[in-house]
């Protein structure tokens, strides 16, 4: 009897064993494949990244332009170099291919939204890169998290339609305009019913730094071939406006900006300040000759939008002003820098206007004489249906220098020793590009009215066209002898005022 057990036990024992076995031997079921998911937490275009709880949106543009009679960005020739002294050599048009990547990307945490965004732009522009060049750029790169902002982005200064005014053009002077980014630290803080207020320091550099002269050396003058050389983001990029004549410092503190902001569905408010340093350099060659005491100039804006109006669904009504003393490119902003920065000059036959927008002026052992500036500028756009659209823009912007600053200008240009010269150096050395012999002062004012009007025959497919009026007001009466110059021939040219006129057309298509 216990024989006959045993076998039953053992023989269970085997048959338990091997269906383990065989059990084991099983392919083992797949994991269920995890697809992406939709993120309609904030808006269109945001998926999980698989294994997450961010959410993702990866977007960007196709943009092609061509410029008539102006620079890239449809930047008028105003600027000097061979367009602005309007010699047979200029380019009568300029074209440019770029393609815009952007991702961003949202968290929700206890302590509210984690975001990061970033836009890398790909640049091929006529005549500056090489046959199959190019160059990259990074506009914005930023990190925000309970109400802080870190990184590159639009200036705290600017209203909250900076990146949407209604125009091909970057290049005009239509108020403050930082359209690649500025780093800064910000806090936001909301006070509820879409009141805003927001405190940050940020690094201007250059796109804040107009310029200081030393009225002892040369400054780069009209005719020039140097006019345009390393102007910021252009020749020399990253070396922050260092054309001849410029006697700025280094950057000792960061701009301090703040603003108060109300958004609502009729439109938006928004009131900014900043205080900006003016540094400048020595009086002579080096350290031991001295320089003039830092000085600090500041700048305020005040802005309004418009959403709803009674002209049509989807218009639109943008209008800004600005003041700024010692500050001036917080008024004289745009891409204008990527051009010659705040250096204006353009030929008509035998005359001339021309200007310069610096934060101020100074003279050996004397103190900065800081200049005054401001500007109005005002935007209109009407869908005539879903699929066409018309802007009318215009902007007037103009800088002055005082008493003190006319004085120190008006005797260095009318000396062939100093005043305006032309080198490729930025060290006070030079030689004179030619003397001013007029009465008046150096005041400059520059109009410009502008129209736009695009064609959506598709989603996420523009094509526009836009043409561009502009006025150089100067106030001197009298003549530039030019005595070197590239194009130009030698001689007087009289002083007056001066008008332009450019274009362009662009085909975007944005994913």
């Amino acid at each position: 009897m216990k024989t006959i057990k045993g076998l039953i036990l053992g023989s269970a024992a085997s048959i338990l064993a091997m269906g383990g076995a065989q059990a084991a031997d099983l392919p083992v079921k797949a994991k269920a494949v995890e697809y992406v998911k939709v993120c309609s937490l904030y808006g269109a275009g945001f998926y999980y990244i698989p294994g997450t709880d961010t959410c993702i949106k990866i977007g960007g543009a196709i943009r092609l332009d061509v410029a008539f009679n102006g620079n890239v960005y449809d930047a008028p020739f105003w600027q000097g170099g061979t367009g602005g002294a309007n010699v047979f050599t200029k380019d009568y048009f300029v074209s440019r291919e770029r393609i815009n990547l952007t991702t961003d990307t949202r968290t929700a945490t206890e302590y509210g939204v984690v975001r990061t965004y970033s836009n890398v732009q790909m640049d091929f522009s006529q005549n500056r890169e090489a046959i199959a060049g190019g160059f990259i750029e990074v506009d914005y790169a930023f990190i925000q998290f309970a109400g802080f902002t870190f990184g590159k982005a639009v200036s705290q200064f600017d209203p909250q339609w900076a990146l949407s005014k209604p125009t091909i053009t970057s290049g005009t002077n239509l108020g403050s305009n930082n359209a690649t980014g500025i780093p800064q630290l910000a806090y936001t803080a909301s006070f509820g019913n879409g009141v805003s207020g927001t405190i940050s320091i940020e690094n201007g550099a250059a796109y804040r730094n107009a310029g200081l002269y030393n009225t002892s050396n040369f400054i780069v003058g009209p005719g020039a071939a140097q006019f345009l050389v390393n102007a910021y983001g252009g020749a020399g990029a990253g070396s922050g406006n260092t054309f001849l004549g410029n006697s700025q410092a280094g950057n000792h503190i960061p701009e301090i900006v703040g603003n108060i902001r109300l958004d609502q569905a009729w439109g938006t408010l928004h009131f900014a300040a900043a205080m900006h340093e003016v540094s400048a350099g020595f009086y002579g060659a080096n350290e031991l000759s001295g320089h003039p005491e830092d000085s600090y100039g500041f700048a305020v804006s005040g802005a309004v939008e418009f959403k709803t109006l009674p002209t049509g669904a989807g218009d639109s009504l943008k209008i800004e002003a600005s003041y700024a003393k010692g500050a001036a490119k917080y008024i004289f902003g745009g891409t204008t820098d990527t051009n010659g920065g705040g250096r204006y000059a353009k030929f008509d036959g035998q005359s001339l206007g021309f200007g310069y927008v610096l934060d101020g002026v100074f003279g050996a052992g004397g103190q900065i004489q800081q200049s005054t500036a401001w500007e109005v500028s005002a935007f209109y756009e009407h869908y005539w249906n879903p699929n066409w659209r018309t802007s009318l823009y215009g902007n007037y912007s103009h800088i002055s220098y005082g008493d003190g600053g006319n004085a120190l200008l008006a005797a260095a240009f009318s000396s062939n020793t100093r005043g305006l010269g032309t080198s490729a150096s930025t060290s006070p050395s030079g030689a004179t590009a030619g003397t001013l012999n007029a009465t008046g002062n150096f005041d400059l004012g520059l109009t410009q009215i502008g129209t736009k009007t695009s064609w959506t025959p598709v989603k996420n497919l523009t094509l526009s066209a836009e043409f561009i009026y502009s006025r150089l007001d100067q106030n001197l009466d009298g003549v530039y002898n030019l005595t070197s110059a590239s194009g130009k021939a030698a001689g007087a040219y009289q002083l007056k005022d001066q008008n332009l006129y450019n274009g362009a057309v662009q085909i975007l298509r944005s994913f």
